[in-house]
């Protein structure tokens, strides 16, 4: 399998694994949807990690295989790529890209996808589809947007060029650089934390701010009012609040 789900202490580790550099070809695009849909639905899941290996996050798209495709194939294929990028955006839990080596193209636009990024010291980001004649075709002209503004954005996408791992810190691309052989480690570690949370107010938190970035002030409220609300019908809400009173803060055990 070009991508493998492994769970462990209530983490979902997404494993691409298509030597040697994680070439994103149709069928590990496919793959990978087929797997995030698999941990959205998988109670066992409770956070996850996209990781490539220790070498490598995922360098693009497989280029060769898109060499051959023509406008008609793309028109038909290009609906389905992004669909496999936003069901890992959609993963209604923590999920923590975990960034060795090069994140490149489709690479990049994989990590964008996450909500949080840790990348080694090693790591090397980039748009270079214009290098192609092309422009990312995965999200990356409106993830990257998002994450970083538009004038950052538009350097990357208009030159192609990478940055190394500082450099994507400062302008916001990761949120944290550590040394490469730690990469997975504090990854799962950052997971792990999180997956001993409450797993329907950090769902209701994810939905509330990717939600409210793609609206107006006024309905990103709505929804935050309206999933704060909803939490008072959950038992986590009674015990998190329970522990509070009689234990004092952050002594909360959910399940």
């Amino acid at each position: 399998m070009t991508v493998s789900l492994e769970v462990s202490d209530g983490v979902g580790t997404i494993r691409l694994d298509r030597p040697p550099m994680n070439a994103l070809d149709v069928a590990t695009q496919d793959r990978l949807r087929e797997l995030a849909e698999e941990a959205t639905r998988r109670d066992d899941v409770r956070a996850v990690v996209l990781y490539g290996g220790e070498k490598v996050f995922a360098a693009g798209a497989d280029i060769k295989e898109m060499q051959a495709m023509d406008h008609a194939a793309m028109v038909l294929r290009s609906k389905a790529l992004q669909d496999s990028f936003t069901a890992v955006a959609r993963i209604p839990k923590p999920v923590v890209a975990a960034v060795t080596g090069y994140a490149l193209g489709g690479g990049c636009e994989l990590a964008l996808c996450a909500d949080f990024r840790i990348a080694g010291d090693n790591a090397k980001l980039g748009q270079p589809e214009i290098l192609l004649g092309l422009i990312p075709g995965a999200g990356g002209t409106q993830r990257l947007a998002r994450l970083v503004g538009p004038a950052k954005a538009k350097d990357l996408i208009f030159t192609g060029r990478h940055v190394r791992a500082e450099e994507a810190l400062t302008m916001g691309l990761v949120d944290r650089v550590v040394p490469a052989a730690e990469v997975y480690g504090q990854a799962h570690a950052w997971a792990a934390k999180l997956a001993k949370g409450p797993a329907l107010a950090l769902r209701a938190a994810k939905e509330a701010v990717d939600a409210g970035l793609e609206t107006d002030i006024d309905t990103g409220l709505t929804i935050e009012r309206t999933w704060f609300a909803g939490l008072f019908a959950t038992e986590d809400r009674e015990r998190g609040m329970r522990s509070f009173v009689e234990e004092g803060p952050g002594k909360a055990k959910f399940l």
